[in-house]
């Protein structure tokens, strides 16, 4: 009996010079390969292919390198995400992703070459949350990869990931937050530092702010815009834009605050102030000279704040829509160290009505 001749579509194997089988196949005008190190091993995979190509499940990942896919990818979702959400992903993917995998194969990623990543960018000094910033922009891409049927699945979901440790909130009590205002009311940011310790907003909000967002004379301040890596973007969410009332403290600061541009707190060239250089130009300076912790960060007097308010009483409902997004659950989990502080005026107070 003569044997079947082999349809189109069907595939071919056959052995090249190096020794390597390949199976050869095609799916409509293309002419597409797979390859192995034995004639068994690409007859199933050619099978398969094969299979996948009748059904219509057809991936092209190994026409581009990671490099060229993470491009394409960051064009199509500029617009689409938030300024600061693609400034994030535009700096893991240009400063860490490309450099590490951009050669790889987009249809050969394997999730061992993404675990070994992680595990060299933590041996390198990255803290976990940054891994987790590049796992989160490298998982985002190669999901959409998936539904661009590029590749057949998400690798970075078979991965481990690393563990955050909550670190522990150390706020500035009373006595240090009046040390570092009085130390910071000769320089030229005082008012920032007033702000930031009255109120608890991010220090991007702050650093964001126009003179058009505050009304001295209700003593309101609005928040609508915030600063990420030198852009300025719109809130995170709708909780994210508020508005809040000034003490007087913070009122009287603004008052003397100079007034050269639209920005509240301008550099000499009329634009927001970087925040690392103000980290490392004022705040590290302000510390030592207010002889504070040096490990305090700009951003624990978003819990100094926060942390004096609720052990005033204040309501948790009322901080946490001062604070922003965080919620009421949130917020209390963050500060619970404040609770049994409250809970001995709770108790006093009962005291004081029942007795």
């Amino acid at each position: 009996m003569a044997a079947r001749r082999r349809g189109r579509g069907e595939g071919s194997i056959y052995r090249r010079k190096d020794d390597r089988w390949v199976g050869q196949y095609e799916v409509g005008d293309k002419r597409r390969f797979v390859y192995g190190q034995t004639r068994k091993g690409v007859a199933a995979r050619l099978a398969k292919a094969v299979a996948d190509g009748n059904e219509g499940l057809i991936y092209d990942g190994d026409h581009l390198i990671l490099a060229q896919y993470l491009d394409r990818w960051m064009d199509s979702i500029r617009g689409s995400v938030r300024e600061s959400t693609w400034v994030r992903h535009e700096i893991n993917v240009r400063v860490h992703l490309k450099p590490a995998l951009g050669k790889v194969r987009l249809g050969k990623l394997d999730p061992l070459q993404v675990q070994s990543f992680y595990r060299c960018k933590l041996d390198e000094g990255q803290s976990p949350a940054s891994v987790l910033k590049m796992h989160s922009t490298l998982s985002k891409a190669l999901k959409q990869a998936v539904r661009w049927r590029m590749i057949p699945i998400n690798v970075c979901q078979a991965v481990v990931l690393p563990r955050i440790a909550k670190p522990e909130i150390q706020p500035l009590d009373a006595d240090q937050m009046k040390a570092l205002l009085k130390t910071a009311k000769d320089t030229d940011l005082y008012a920032l530092w007033v702000l930031m310790a009255t109120t608890g907003v991010r220090v991007g909000e702050a650093l964001g702010l126009r003179w058009d967002d505050l009304d001295l004379g209700a003593r309101t301040m609005r928040v609508t815009r915030t600063l990420y890596r030198g852009v300025i973007c719109l809130p995170k969410t709708d909780s994210s834009r508020r508005t809040i009332k000034l003490s007087k403290l913070a009122t009287d600061a603004f008052k003397l605050h100079p007034q050269t541009c639209e920005w509240v707190f301008p550099t000499n060239k009329g634009t927001p102030i970087n925040v690392n250089n103000l980290r490392y130009s004022s705040w590290k300076q302000l510390l030592d000279r207010a002889g504070l912790p040096s490990g305090t960060r700009i951003h624990d007097l978003r819990h100094s704040a926060a942390t004096l308010l609720l052990s005033k009483g204040v309501p948790v409902k009322v901080v946490s829509e001062m604070l922003g997004p965080s919620g009421v659950s949130i917020t209390l989990s963050i500060y619970a160290h404040v609770l049994p502080d409250m809970q001995n005026g709770a108790a006093e107070a009962i005291d004081t009505a029942l007795s």
